[in-house]
């Protein structure tokens, strides 16, 4: 083989290693650079956002109650779309927990919000259980279950988490006795209609 036709050939051999090496730091740029829109996502859908209970009051047919809770972005420069699903909320009883009728008040169903900075919304739902857990004097032991899915961007790819959360309370019935709640409690003042439980 002439020294030329070498030249040529290791010329080629080096273009082929230079190319080869060019997509592999480009693969790993890219294979980095998803990583880091994971981790980013991440963050904002567990650190940069919560769920939070407002409040939990009674409904006029006295049967039903109305939740309402309140999502919050903790960095309105990053709005985060978010797929809200209706919540579903549980009632103990014994050591099960059953689901129990639960419903916007509005009769809509999933929706996407773009989340700036807070977003507040309710639901209606009805304890029915006959055989309800009183782990506390006088009141029902409820869950409540939010889903969401959440992306950075409003029409996302492979670019979105799925995210529970869970939600626990004490839930005073409707006509319950006040007096025999204060008494079987040492309660002082009026029992409230629910008490917040930290998750778990």
């Amino acid at each position: 083989m002439s020294a030329r036709a070498l030249i040529i050939v290791a010329v080629v051999i080096a273009l082929a290693i230079t190319l080869d090496f060019a997509i592999g730091r480009y693969q790993q740029h890219r294979l980095d650079q998803k990583r880091l829109a994971e981790l980013r996502l991440q963050h904002a859908a567990y650190e940069g956002m919560f769920i939070e209970v407002v409040k939990v009051a009674y409904e006029p047919d006295e049967k039903s109650y109305r939740l309402t809770m309140k999502i919050t972005n903790v960095e309105p420069g990053r709005p985060l779309y978010v797929m809200h699903s209706p919540v579903r909320v549980f009632e103990q009883a014994a050591l099960s927990w059953k689901e129990v009728p639960s419903w916007d008040p509005d009769g809509q169903g999933a929706r996407v919000i773009k989340l700036a900075d807070a977003y507040t919304f309710e639901s209606i739902f009805e304890p029915n259980l006959a055989d309800w857990t009183e782990l506390i004097p006088g009141y029902m032991h409820i869950r409540f279950e939010a889903d969401s899915l959440i992306s950075e961007r409003s029409e996302p790819d492979d670019d979105i988490i799925d995210r529970t959360d869970r939600y626990y309370v004490y839930l005073k019935p409707h006509g319950a006795d006040d007096n025999a709640i204060r008494k079987r409690m040492n309660y002082k003042g009026d029992p409230p209609v629910y008490m917040p439980m930290p998750p778990h």
